[in-house]
């Protein structure tokens, strides 16, 4: 039995999409990304799938700070599109709800339908986590912004599909691994992900980041952090285009190396289909 674990409780849009990208598999909610990477480090999991971005939100809080430190690779990535729906227990109707429970990210994406059916916005820790919540109390007042696959799990029904206000709502996940499984060199459309820290001298990023203009390769994500609360060691998480033994790519990282105190790869991995099509 394969199982994949993501951080949140069953029917979380994290459960949503591993789900999607690996069917048939078995899913294991964790409390804390801490927890989903302990479970892949222990042998409790063959794969985790944690969240990095959101189309809307920006990026995912922590997880540029605890990948580095796991010790694990990225082997994949997924997007899943995020649909919301406006769900109740048996018996409450769009008429008799007046309260919204759901995470605060995605009560901030639902402003419309908030606006237009007066309803007052409760926040809670997670989307399923609201599911649960109403579920339990049963009563027709209350209501949660949640998945489809939540209203299935905690057996509410489902008042409004899609309330989201944005269409491209969309998250992207990082799909980790014990080891590194990266691709053929021959691969096409690969995509690396590194971290490095640049040296604390004049220009260092500039002088870091030039051999991937010079080289033509496609930097598709750059985001710096501070190392242990140091304003004066600044670390960045980067997605690249290409696989690191492309002679571009190749020349690039080693040419970083001149500038940075320390480059590692977290691993190599096919392009998801969506990252393809839209370009």
């Amino acid at each position: 039995m394969s199982i994949i674990a993501f951080q949140g409780l069953p029917g979380a849009y994290s459960d949503l999409a591993c789900r999607a990208a690996y069917p048939g598999w078995t899913t294991l909610p964790c409390p804390s990304f801490e927890a989903a990477m302990a479970a892949l480090r222990d042998h409790r999991a063959d794969l985790a799938m944690l969240p990095c971005e959101n189309s809307l939100a920006g990026r995912v809080p922590d997880i540029h700070r605890l990948l580095p430190e796991s010790g694990l690779s990225v082997i994949g990535e997924h997007y899943e599109r995020v649909e919301h729906c406006l769900m109740a227990p048996a018996g409450a109707t769009l008429d008799t709800i007046k309260r919204a429970h759901s995470h605060p990210v995605a009560l901030g994406q639902v402003l419309n339908i908030l606006r237009e059916r007066k309803l007052t916005p409760v926040i809670e820790a997670d989307t399923a986590g609201a599911a649960a919540l109403i579920a339990e109390r049963g009563g027709v007042e209350d209501a949660a912004i949640a998945s489809a696959l939540a209203a299935e799990i905690y057996g509410l029904e489902i008042l409004a599909h899609n309330v989201e206000d944005a269409d491209h709502n969309t998250t992207r996940f990082y799909v980790m691994a014990r080891d590194r499984q990266d691709p053929p060199p021959t691969a096409p459309d690969t995509v690396t992900t590194f971290v490095f820290r640049v040296r604390n001298i004049p220009a260092a990023l500039y002088k870091a980041l030039g051999g991937f203009a010079t080289n033509g390769v496609n930097m598709t994500k750059l985001e710096s952090y501070m190392v242990n609360g140091a304003f004066t060691a600044t670390q960045f998480l980067c997605d690249v285009d290409g696989h690191p033994d492309h002679p571009g790519l190749a020349r690039a990282l080693e040419e970083l190396t001149f500038f940075s105190a320390e480059l590692r790869i977290l691993g190599a991995y096919p392009a998801h289909p969506f990252r393809t099509a839209s370009r």
